[in-house]
């Protein structure tokens, strides 16, 4: 993401009342009321890819930063009773999340990503998750939801930063400096992961100091290398997919996923399969599966939610251009609510027993 440099935002007086973003209320602060807010974040959805830039924003700003615990059962099921049955399982995950938040904190931080490049565009559950959130969960704080979309320009994003800090405090140039930190700290983050090959949990743990970290496939002796590929919230939450990782590791195989290649690389994949990407968050399944594809790996396995129609188009994608290519094995494992582990395990067992033949083949 490019910095902001637009702040202070022209029109907009300093003793003005602000909104929170689409449908969001009015709002006054001072500095010194700001020292006492705590602002809610869901460990669901963007959680992954984005935390350490939305802390380093609110902090700078003098807000503490709140996360829900890790996904347990009460959580999503707590999540699923308040959604109608159609929803897919990662919203249903966040609702819980963010019911759980609720008199913990007192804002939610619910942005509404519609797009992070220009001409690809996001799920409709990113866009109407704020909303959903309000008519699901009406305990909930006040909700931050803030509008992202590069689409508008350079200075609708300052806009939709302005009104978000605004909240905080009334100094434009505490807003602009916010902004530098949060995109410096992303930077950052986004860095570490492919360069030190850590996953998300990792690298968040390594940025707060609260863990030594390494990398997953550092040990030795291990004997298949299998690309874990799709989106962080389906990767990382061990709840949701039955501790996916490690459980392949104690089958005796090294984990690669996309967070281990970096951003350029991902693109230049996605751009292979399919020209240029459609979806936001492509580069998680598209891009990933297409850079390991030509990589050192034994075998790809695709995770995807149910229900999930992005997700499902881009699986399709992959099996099709894996196929023409005569690629890598490739699997697709599709989880919901009432996933069980004994199926799951069946199928890796199985799979990880078909890339040792043909390795040894």
């Amino acid at each position: 993401m490019a910095a902001l440099n637009c702040f202070p935002v022209a029109n907009q007086g300093i003793g003005a009342p602000v909104t929170a973003g689409m449908g969001g209320g009015l709002a006054y602060c001072t500095g010194s009321e700001s020292m006492s807010v705590r602002v809610g974040i869901p460990r669901a959805l963007l959680y992954y890819q984005y935390f350490p830039m939305w802390k380093t924003f609110f902090e700078t700003l003098g807000a503490e930063t709140v996360v829900s615990h890790t996904t347990t059962k009460a959580v999503l099921a707590d999540g699923a009773s308040r959604m109608v049955a159609e929803t897919c399982l990662p919203v249903k995950v966040f609702c819980g999340h963010a019911a759980a938040l609720a008199k913990d904190c007192d804002y939610l931080f619910i942005p509404s990503i519609r797009s992070m490049q220009p001409r690809v565009f996001n799920c409709s559950k990113f866009l109407a998750l704020p909303d959903m959130i309000k008519a699901t969960v009406p305990e909930a704080p006040p909700i931050l939801d803030t509008e992202v979309d590069v689409n508008q320009g350079q200075r609708g994003l300052c806009l939709s930063v302005y009104s978000l800090a605004r909240h905080f405090t009334w100094n434009p140039l505490r807003a602009r400096k916010a902004t530098e930190r949060a995109l410096e700290a992303h930077r950052k983050y986004r860095r570490m992961m492919w360069q030190k090959k850590l996953g998300p949990p990792q690298a968040i743990a390594e940025m707060d100091n609260t863990a030594a970290t390494e990398a997953r496939h550092a040990a030795s002796g291990l004997r298949l290398k299998v690309a874990l590929v799709g989106h962080p919230y389906l990767i990382y939450d061990d709840f949701v997919n039955h501790r996916l990782a490690h459980r392949l590791e104690a089958l005796g195989a090294e984990v690669y996923t996309p967070e281990m290649a970096s951003p350029r690389e991902l693109d230049a994949a996605v751009s292979k399969v399919e020209e240029r990407a459609y979806w936001t968050y492509e580069s998680e399944v598209v891009g990933a599966a297409g850079y390991y594809m030509e990589k050192d790996v034994d075998g790809i396995i695709g995770l995807a939610s149910f229900g999930c129609g992005p997700d499902s188009l881009m699986t399709d994608v992959v099996e099709h251009y894996g196929r023409q290519r005569r690629a890598k094995p490739f699997m697709c494992l599709t989880i919901d609510e009432h996933s069980g582990e004994a199926g799951l395990l069946t199928r890796l067992e199985a799979f990880l027993d078909m890339l040792a033949r043909g390795k040894r083949r």
